[in-house]
């Protein structure tokens, strides 16, 4: 999923994203974490347009550039049996291609 006005608009807004493109286990290098795959959050920032990790692991090129976002979460919704604040929130830098629109 490449950088699109509407995807940039919404990291600028903080516009709610529905969670994880993937919620699966991929083979290999992965920057995300496992506790938010799946999980709901809200773009807070663009943090910037990089080489792809997961295929520069790999001796690839990391082509094309994947934008990279500052992703809120709840941090109820992250821990089961979370005890902390309701407020509490976890910040996690995801790429692009892990989002799938709300």
């Amino acid at each position: 999923m490449m950088l699109t006005r509407r995807t940039f608009q919404a990291a600028l807004c903080g516009l709610p994203f529905s969670g994880l493109l993937r919620a699966d286990e991929p083979q290999g290098h992965c920057r995300t974490p496992h506790y938010v795959r799946g999980k709901a959050g809200r773009v807070v920032r663009l943090q910037g347009v990089f080489r792809n990790p997961e295929d520069l692991a790999y001796g690839g090129q990391g082509l094309p550039a994947q934008p990279l976002y500052l992703v809120e979460f709840d941090q109820a919704s992250i821990w089961e049996n979370y005890a902390g604040p309701p407020g509490d929130k976890v910040c996690v830098d995801i790429y692009q291609h892990w989002l799938a629109p709300a």
